[in-house]
């Protein structure tokens, strides 16, 4: 809802408060305002002007030479505007004067002639195209006659309004209207509310010798109301009309298209002007539409109906859509002299259903939609009667037609102070509630601490009494309500270390490159004892299916993480996605119970699946596919990060590769594998080489104590020294890697293996791995006799643990 707040003062005293601060007050009182937009930039020194002659400039044709009063001058003025005439009053910018986007207007000469001042358009003084009149969309703005000369423009065209943007919540529907607004700012500014006149002037002739109103359905139409205006005079609106629905968002049309659109915005009750005469009836027949029976809207769209949309006819054909929109048949147009008003009630889910069938939604629609005021539908179409008699120069005939089943009892709430204070915890006094009450204007009845209020029909989202709780509180402000902190034992808020460690694994895991994925926690029979890590399968753990389910995809709760996510794997690649790396963080179930007697027990597991390039440099024309080596290293980084030590060692495990798979333990416990998928089931999945991790997160949480810590930042230089040793095949590179860290410390701070050779000049059954050690002391810079002396121990220990000599 866009509120004009010059519109607001002529229902609420706002004056004392700018926009921005009643903007505040709103948006604290429940109802957000989104935005704040002034209707154009301040302009300086523009004014009304008279054009007193209009000839063609002498040198160019689609120029124009004028001569504009401005009241204290004569101006001589060119102009290039297709639609300028002697005889106008238009808006002049006079030499000095500054338009939006700072543009000063100064004497010139156009094809050798002088020119002062400049005569404006809309656009010209700020106003978005969207609302300008069409008839000025190519050309200057032209004003009725009775302004004055030299009167400044800005009050004129509005052009200091500022526009709040409501985000109204669907139960203030209230707010769909200025007057509904008018209430709110009313109740929090403690100001009395203004009501527009309604007063009316009829003639002698009776309205129901014109029309007859019959409702088929009064379920889906309470309430129609028909009046008749005569001898309307089609025309422009009055200025200051156009500028309010211009700032509102309506672009104008003519005056009885305008004052029910002003109406509509005003009061929140949508209204219908039918040409009476293009009617060609003397009745209105409200009832259900044919199935395929056919109207032309407003918008010239033959729309084809069905039994669930509600029309307006005149006995035979449809006119209108009811609620939605009118026909084209029955269209007001510049010769219309004679209107039949409709002002009715219509059931909010009938408009809606016909809004949904045929794709139209407008002003109207929506305020049906969300719910109009009973008591006010009557009232708007007087109001609409009024200003038609003012400024098309109807005659309203005497009487209203009508059919009239509507509701209009207001809804009763109890409540009391002590409650509400209980509720709040406030320690707002009677008074002060019944003060509340005045300024909602709610009627009410108040015996001691308990009121009976009377909830107006323009609040229907008030029905119980938590309703009016809120109200109160509004009213009162959020900001007086007292705040406390919770008695008892409490903590703050926060994540736990649990938490907090979920988050560190995922942050590191996504930062290396794995995409979190969440699959099922169901698998099928053939999946279920697969993939299994090896201190669950010491459990013996038993299947646990399900009594119904869904499918035989997702028959069993799943036992490892694993097989789902490489069914994740195998569908994006057979949809050519083929470098592709996953993880998931979830749960597990495991029982050994045959038949469950208990809930199963829930296992945090860590899973992850690689295949494809883990790297790929297009301009390098260098790439690497996924190996055990990339898996390895990304299992050690996490715990690397985590700051926990864990240790590989070779292992062999169904449906995964003899020779690639390897254990991995924390604190001498076995927490899961990592290694190769078996190429038997890389195959039954359509897999290409794929590489696995799966990893107890129970058992990561429990170990994980993390001691914020520091190191210096080493200030002596550091020693590389590189060793090459002829090993058996048999022995593990890792485990003289360890050896060698054991032996090095303090001094050897890193030992990387760097190379392993087997072939030619080595002798059969050997390897050669070499390793690069880095030497350091935080305190001196080390010696080369220090570096030889740990060298040389390290070199004999190797030789007498594993029988390894170096290499030469």
């Amino acid at each position: 809802m866009l509120v004009s707040l010059n519109w607001l003062k002529e229902y609420v005293d706002v004056e004392s408060i700018t926009p921005e601060e009643l903007a505040e007050k709103v948006t604290k009182s429940g109802i957000e305002v989104d935005h704040i937009e002034y209707v154009a930039e301040k302009s300086e020194n523009v004014v009304v002007g008279y054009v007193e002659s209009c000839e063609k400039h002498p040198d160019a044709d689609k120029l124009n030479l004028c001569q504009v009063n401005v009241g204290d001058e004569t101006l001589q003025i060119i102009c290039g505007a297709p639609n300028i005439r002697q005889g106008q009053k238009v808006a002049v910018a006079k030499p000095g004067a500054v338009l939006p986007g700072n543009f000063k207007i100064k004497k010139v000469k156009l094809r050798g002639v002088e020119s002062n001042g400049m005569i404006c358009s809309l656009q010209e003084l700020g106003i978005e195209e969207k609302y300008v009149p069409k008839e000025f969309t190519e050309g200057i703005f032209v004003f009725p006659e009775d302004v004055q000369i030299g009167e400044n423009v800005e009050p004129l065209l509005n052009l200091s309004d500022a526009v709040l943007e409501f985000d109204l919540t669907p139960n203030r529907a209230d707010c769909l209207s200025m007057l509904g607004v008018a209430y709110e700012v009313g109740a929090l500014l403690n100001k009395p509310v203004s009501l527009p006149s309604e007063s009316i002037d009829t003639i002698g002739e009776r309205t129901e010798n014109y029309i007859q109103v019959k409702v088929e359905d009064e379920d889906l139409n309470p309430y129609y109301g028909a009046f008749i205006i005569q001898d309307v005079e089609i025309k422009p609106s009055p200025l200051w009309m156009r500028n309010y629905l211009t700032a509102a968002g309506i672009r104008p049309i003519n005056n009885v298209v305008d004052i029910t659109n002003y109406v509509l915005l005003e009061y929140g009750q949508p209204l219908h002007a039918f040409d009476y005469d293009r009617l060609q009836s003397k009745e209105i027949v409200v009832r259900s539409a044919k199935s395929n029976e056919q109207i032309v809207t407003l918008d010239n769209v033959e729309r084809t109906l069905t039994e669930d949309n509600l029309v307006i006819t005149n006995g035979k054909e449809p006119v209108a859509l009811a609620g939605v929109m009118g026909g084209s048949n029955t269209e007001v147009t510049e010769q219309t002299k004679n209107i039949l008003l409709e002002a009715a009630f219509f059931n909010s889910v009938s408009v809606r259903k016909t809004v949904k069938a045929t794709g139209l939604r407008s002003e109207s629609s929506t305020r049906f939609e969300k719910g109009v005021d009973p008591s006010r539908v009557r009232h708007a179409g007087l109001r609409a009667c009024h200003l038609l008699t003012k400024y098309a120069g109807g005659k309203v005939l005497e009487g209203i037609v009508e059919f009239d089943n509507l509701d209009r009892t207001e809804k009763t709430v109890e409540m009391d102070t002590d409650t509400i204070n209980n509720r709040l915890g406030t320690a707002i006094s009677n008074d002060e509630i019944a003060e509340i009450l005045k300024r909602l204007q709610f009627n009410f009845e108040q015996k001691g601490d308990s009121f009976t209020v009377f909830a107006p029909t323009r609040r229907g989202d008030i029905t119980i009494f938590e309703d009016m709780l809120e109200e109160v509180a509004r009213i009162y402000g959020y900001d007086n309500l007292p705040y406390t902190l919770p008695s008892g034992s409490t903590q703050a808020g926060g994540l736990t270390k649990a938490q907090q460690l979920k988050r560190a694994v995922k942050g590191y895991l996504e930062g290396v490159g794995l995409m979190e994925n969440r699959t099922y926690s169901l698998t099928s029979d053939t999946f279920i004892n697969k993939l299994i890590s090896p201190e669950i399968s010491e459990l013996n753990p038993e299947a646990i299916g399900l009594a119904m389910p869904m499918s035989e995809e997702h028959k069993y709760l799943r036992l490892s993480i694993l097989p789902e996510l490489l069914k994740t794997i195998s569908y994006n690649i057979a949809r050519n996605q083929v470098n592709l790396a996953y993880y998931e963080l979830g749960s597990i179930f495991v029982t050994n119970e045959q038949e469950l007697t208990k809930q199963p027990e829930e296992k945090l597991r860590l899973s992850g699946v690689i295949t494809g390039n883990w790297m790929e440099h297009l301009w390098q024309q260098e790439s690497k596919k996924v190996d055990f080596y990339v898996v390895k290293g990304i299992v050690e980084g996490l715990f690397e990060h985590l700051e926990l030590n864990l240790s590989i060692k070779q292992t062999q495990l169904p449906d995964m590769h003899p020779g690639r798979t390897a254990s991995i333990s924390l604190n001498n416990q076995v927490i899961g594998f990592m290694g190769q998928l078996h190429p038997r089931l890389e195959k039954e999945l359509d897999l290409k080489e794929t590489y696995l991790f799966d990893l107890n997160m129970d058992a990561v949480l429990e170990a994980h104590h993390h001691e914020p810590s520091y190191s210096y930042i080493p200030r002596y230089p550091s020693v590389t020294r590189d060793i090459a040793f002829i090993l058996d095949n048999k022995v593990k590179a890792g485990d003289v890697k360890d050896t060698i860290e054991e032996l090095g410390a303090p001094l050897v701070k890193q030992v990387q293996v760097f190379d392993l050779y087997k072939g030619e000049n080595l002798p059969e059954g050997k390897k050669s791995v070499a390793y690069s050690l880095l030497y350091q002391d935080p305190e001196k810079t080390l010696v080369d006799e220090e570096v030889e002396a740990s060298y040389q121990a390290i070199i004999e220990a190797i030789n007498e643990k594993f029988h390894a000599y170096v290499r030469s």
